[in-house]
């Protein structure tokens, strides 16, 4: 029996280890891109059974996202960069007699090339548009991502370049790791916006890893927590404590906050504990029902821009 039972334990060691090195080496490949020309990386739900295993068993490769549109208006390219030395690029893009200037951010291996749609609606609302690649990002350096912890920087970044550009208020707009991105950003740096628009941030890395087990047929628990763990020791941070539904508590401006009701990323729980716990009284949900985790620029542009109008008036 003392024989079987030391047996037992060295196997459930094993299996521990096993486990552990196989998260770590998943939590590697989703943070770290890979310069493979621009390649278009298929979401989880697109995959094929045979695909979602592979995935499963060896993680996913995930291509660097390569910004290739550019603006049909006159714009200026800039560079700005992190305290590591990371360049970044971005796109000032005036008009006349502006109001504002709109700070647009994408998500998770976008690139600052999908947001025409809504940096189109706010130049025709009177407001300059400054669209930021972030690190690991279309024409930004770096292949590392840690899905909105350390882009708080490039938000920083971005917010003291048009504070030189223009003396006119300020709005950030982010989406999904842009928006968290932004939450994070805003108390950490004591950012002024005049405003912010979020489109479905995450609440937690937590819950933007159990996102993607979701999405390949996983159990959320323990994986999720495991992932979050390990991606949090690869980037040098504590995974489990990035929570931008904690840093919504310290933001007191106005907030315009948008989610598909489809949304299958971001659930409606999520959604419901970042919108609650944003500290300022000047909040607005709007749902879309018919929408997921998507541009509103769309089918739903005449309510996102009625809806945009009246919070920036």
């Amino acid at each position: 029996m003392k024989r079987f039972l030391k047996k037992a334990a060295w196997t459930c060691l094993f299996l521990f280890l096993l486990l552990n090195i196989t998260t770590a080496f998943h939590a590697w490949k989703f943070t770290h891109f890979y310069d493979e020309g621009g390649r278009r990386n298929k979401l989880p739900e697109q995959m094929s059974t045979g695909e979602k295993i592979r995935t499963i068993l060896f993680g996913v490769s995930i291509a660097k996202s390569v910004t290739t549109a550019r603006p049909a208006v006159p714009f200026e390219t800039v560079l700005l960069h992190t305290k590591k030395g990371l360049r970044l690029e971005g796109w000032w893009i005036p008009v006349k007699a502006p109001k504002g200037t709109v700070i647009l951010f994408h998500g998770y291996n976008g690139n600052k090339g999908s947001l025409f749609p809504e940096a189109n609606r706010f130049r025709e609302l009177g407001y300059n548009t400054f669209l930021l690649d972030f690190r690991a990002h279309g024409n930004s350096e770096g292949y590392t991502c840690s899905v909105g912890f350390k882009e708080a920087e490039d938000v920083k970044l971005a917010w003291d370049y048009v504070q030189q550009k223009s003396s006119r208020p300020i709005v950030l707009w982010g989406v999904s790791m842009g928006a968290a991105a932004i939450l994070k950003a805003v108390p950490e740096y004591a950012l002024t916006p005049q405003k912010l628009i979020l489109q479905c941030p995450f609440a937690s890395l937590t819950d933007a890893v159990k996102s993607r087990m979701r999405a390949v047929h996983l159990p959320a628990s323990p994986l999720s927590q495991m992932l979050t763990f390990w991606g949090g020791v690869e980037q040098g941070f504590w995974g489990p404590g990035y929570q931008p539904e904690s840093y919504a508590r310290q933001i007191h401006m106005p907030v315009l906050y948008f989610y598909g009701q489809q949304d299958i990323r971001v659930l409606p729980g999520e959604t419901q504990a970042v919108f609650s716990n944003l500290g300022t009284r000047q909040k607005k949900l709007h749902v879309f029902p018919n929408a997921g985790h998507q541009s509103f620029c769309g089918k739903d542009s005449a309510v996102w821009m009625r809806e945009v109008t009246a919070f920036l008036q």
